[in-house]
């Protein structure tokens, strides 16, 4: 099966998120910052009339936060949730800080390699799994368990 996938720069390392999640790249507007969120959360912008939680992808992969300028970017992603109240699917849209965005890239899904052991037992987070492309290697995202509240933060 062929998969499409948008590469993006973070801190130095590319990333990749399923070019399906995305419904948007936005070029960088200055967030709104909240008061008592996660310290991954930047806070929010004005998406055509709808508020948008941006999240600092260095600061939620557990990196030093991004001091974002003009040169960044936002990408927009849609996730499928959980609306507890009504114990029912629903997507939201959520913002993502990124460095830069590079390409879109194809490839067979079997080429796609499962995040390798840490040595402890324990998972990476927000790792769907790793691709070498040109020489380099990309981390692809996992936009569930990104946005999960209840998945820690390894310090770097």
């Amino acid at each position: 099966m062929h998969r499409e996938l948008i590469t993006f720069e973070v801190a130095g390392q590319i990333f990749a998120l399923d070019i399906m999640s995305i419904r948007e790249i936005r070029a960088w507007t200055p967030v709104t910052p909240m008061p008592r969120v996660p310290h991954f959360v930047a806070g929010v912008v004005n998406l055509r009339g709808t508020v948008l939680p941006v999240i600092d992808l260095a600061a939620r992969l557990g990196w030093k936060p991004t001091e974002a300028t003009p040169r960044h970017a936002i990408i927009v992603c849609q996730v499928e949730g959980q609306n507890q109240a009504q114990n029912q699917g629903h997507t939201q849209s959520q913002g993502l800080i990124v460095d830069s965005v590079s390409d879109i890239v194809a490839l067979n899904s079997d080429a796609l390699q499962a995040p390798p052991s840490t040595g402890r037992d324990e998972v990476i987070p927000f790792l769907e799994g790793l691709v070498a492309i040109e020489d380099r290697m990309v981390m692809v995202l996992d936009l569930q368990s990104l946005f999960a509240s209840d998945v820690p933060v390894l310090a770097a």
